[in-house]
């Protein structure tokens, strides 16, 4: 039987455990969006993007046997940006050190356009929210009717009124109340079931 959402071992865990494929894989959905969506975010291109996420991926599964992150010392959101950071300015050391023309090529241009490190924080911390939100409500999807989770969507993300969402959905306003409430219940959850904030980690 599998293990419960309170109960099930923290993903960080999980994954310095190189025979757990499924942890793997449950980390880079959860993570490789942040990371892609991140380098666009900070100029980079859709290539160089997808590259920024896959040496990060890349760094981290390298290190994996000797994985140990303690969340007393830090969030694990904190301890991320640091890997992305690192692989960003390898990036634009190595752009730096290519042969080229006269004038900068674009992806120089992009990488010198980068943010000042505290934007680089807020906007890290709103990507990373918003994709754990994303993730959490992709596996929790199918656990509801297709109106329930209408309701929710338009209410809890879309912003539509509850009024609005009971009239397009043929439903009463306390029916969408209810459906946004138990639907954000469990998406509450299942970001909880990832454990990687450590005592007082932020659900979302």
């Amino acid at each position: 039987m599998a293990d419960s959402p309170d109960t099930r071992p923290s993903l960080l865990v999980r994954i310095r455990d190189a025979s757990d494929k499924q942890a793997w894989k449950q980390f880079v959905e959860l993570y490789g969006p942040l990371v892609y969506r991140f380098g666009r975010k900070r100029g980079l291109q859709d290539a160089d993007a997808a590259d920024l996420t896959q040496t990060v991926l890349h760094a981290i599964s390298g290190a994996i046997g000797g994985f140990d992150y303690d969340p007393a010392r830090g969030a694990f959101r904190g301890w991320l940006l640091g890997v992305v950071r690192n692989q960003l300015g390898k990036m634009h050391r190595r752009e730096q050190h290519a042969p080229r023309g006269t004038g900068d090529t674009a992806a120089q241009v992009r990488l010198h356009e980068q943010p000042a490190p505290d934007d680089d924080e807020e906007v890290w911390d709103r990507e990373y929210k918003r994709q754990r939100f994303r993730w959490a409500a992709e596996r929790v999807r199918g656990e509801f009717e297709p109106k329930s989770w209408e309701a929710f969507w338009m209410t809890a993300v879309d912003g539509h009124a509850a009024a609005e969402a009971a009239g397009r959905l043929k439903m009463s306003i306390g029916a969408v109340y209810t459906a946004r409430s138990r639907v954000l219940s469990r998406i509450r959850r299942e970001i909880e079931s990832l454990n990687d904030e450590g005592p007082g980690g932020e659900p979302c």
